[in-house]
């Protein structure tokens, strides 16, 4: 048996560092909030997959950019995050207070 942490990166993001740091083509942001959250706004260069399908859906986010994850409030996306370092992710972050504190900041949302 090793001890062995996973390599990598993981840190949670507020975001008002997100938006001054990361700009739509040098990252990915993956919202992991269900089809009908999702529906009702999301930030536009977002890509959607829900928590339960990213095990499937690896393949779908790219490993060789630093990925930020993002839920409703920051719960689901920790886990999220969690998992994508795990899985070999090399720079992961999840966003504080989620899309509801990005709509609450009046920040762009498409439908």
């Amino acid at each position: 048996m090793t001890d062995q942490q996973p390599v990598g990166h993981f840190r949670a993001i507020d975001i008002d560092s997100y938006h001054m740091h990361f700009k739509p083509e040098d990252h990915v942001l993956v919202d992991v909030r269900e089809l009908e959250e999702w529906v009702t706004g999301h930030i536009p260069w977002a890509i959607h997959i829900p928590l339960n399908d990213l095990p499937d859906r690896l393949a779908e986010i790219p490993a060789d950019k630093p990925v930020v994850v993002v839920c409703a409030s920051g719960v689901r996306s920790l886990y999220g995050a969690q998992f994508l370092l795990g899985n070999g992710y090399p720079e992961v972050y999840s966003l504080d207070d989620g899309t509801k504190g990005w709509i609450k900041k009046r920040l762009p949302i498409e439908f």
